[in-house]
């Protein structure tokens, strides 16, 4: 894939992500004869426009007119959208390279998938994160860290079914992480499984030494084996998740385009930053990926703006948008970029991988 596919207009000197000098790009002048192209704004709730035709495939880095009424709430300078592409989020649409395959893998990065809030698409950000890195040829350990146990089932395991799980990993020595492993259906991704038997170390790790350090011990022999560990917490500030934010070098938030999940942001922030004090000094922000976007809604629009006005480069490029295949993949028990490999949620999954990767690069 040369620029080309990404920068018919040619490139310039753009704006930079961390450390990485990233492009931004002329958008082509509109045809007055040519049919109206889409906007980038993603919202597939329709089921026959959701999907692309078969042999094709939607690249969320391909060049388009955004739509105007849209950009206009995020971008009033209208010469700046002449000049610039602007995604979602407001600002010049970086180019994220297809990340080249690995040759040795390990040490792991590990994640932690967080917010206190209920259903911001943690478990689903995990899961379809998880797939992207891997097809990218990365072997990814995916960590189901609520006693819910969404992420197996979201992966085709029933819970109930288990005798061994994470929870017994934290609270019995001697046990072998690889007797707790399991493979999924994606080449390259493997599952620690967790069921309602978890909720219980809640209460036994407060009489333990160390009690916020169990799962980064529990990890530690796992490290060399994979590039990637990303955690799925609980929707909790609970002893669970400080766990989790101990043993991660970094924190991607969820956050549903709603008002109510912006305004427990600020405390996650600080519990973060309270662990980072006093348990982990290396534990980062990665950036907070705005999920559940509907751009037909002012409500979802303003929330995506005072999101970016707020944490500004914390928040990731890659907006997830409202599609109905999400459920769905849940009912299959795969992730959106096999369930449905030409969708949109797929193509924005994929960004997001290729985005955290360039993040990872620039630290």
């Amino acid at each position: 894939m040369n620029e080309s596919t990404f920068a018919p207009g040619g490139g310039q000197p753009g704006t930079t992500v961390g450390s990485v000098a990233v492009r931004t790009f002329e958008s082509r002048r509109p045809d007055p004869n040519a049919e109206p192209r889409p906007a980038y704004a993603m919202t597939p709730y329709d089921d026959e426009n959701d999907d692309l035709q078969d042999g094709q495939f939607y690249d969320p880095d391909a060049e388009y007119e955004p739509d105007p009424e849209y950009a206009a709430t995020l971008a009033p300078d209208a010469a700046r959208q002449r000049r610039e592409r602007v995604g979602p989020t407001g600002r010049p649409l970086p180019y994220f390279p297809i990340p080249n395959p690995l040759t040795d893998h390990g040490p792991a990065k590990i994640v932690a998938m967080c917010n206190q809030k209920g259903g911001v698409g943690k478990t689903t950000s995990t899961i379809n994160l998880g797939a992207a890195l891997a097809e990218y040829g990365r072997r990814v350990l995916l960590v189901d860290f609520d006693p819910q146990g969404a992420l197996s089932v979201g992966l085709g395991v029933n819970p109930m079914e288990l005798d061994i799980t994470v929870y017994n990993l934290l609270m019995e020595r001697g046990l072998a992480a690889d007797e707790v492993l399991l493979k999924t259906a994606v080449p390259g991704m493997d599952l620690l499984p967790s069921n309602i038997d978890l909720s219980a170390a809640e209460v036994q790790l407060v009489s333990e030494v160390a009690r916020e350090s169990a799962l980064q011990r529990a990890l530690k022999p796992l490290m060399a084996d994979y590039d990637y560990i990303v955690i799925d917490c609980q929707p909790s500030l609970g002893l669970l998740t400080v766990n989790a934010l101990t043993a991660a070098h970094s924190v991607i938030v969820p956050l549903e385009c709603e008002f109510f999940a912006l305004r427990g942001v600020a405390l996650l922030t600080e519990t973060i930053e309270k662990v980072r004090e006093r348990l982990n000094p290396e534990l980062e922000l990665d950036g907070i990926l705005a999920t559940m976007y509907d751009s037909r809604t002012v409500h979802s629009r303003e929330v995506l703006a005072r999101v970016v006005e707020a944490f500004d480069d914390h928040v990731f490029h890659t907006v997830i948008g409202r599609t109905v295949r999400f459920p769905e993949t849940t009912v299959a028990g795969e992730p959106i970029t096999t369930y449905a490999s030409n969708s949109v949620g797929a193509a924005a999954y994929r960004q997001l991988a290729r985005e955290v990767l360039a993040r990872c690069h620039a630290e």
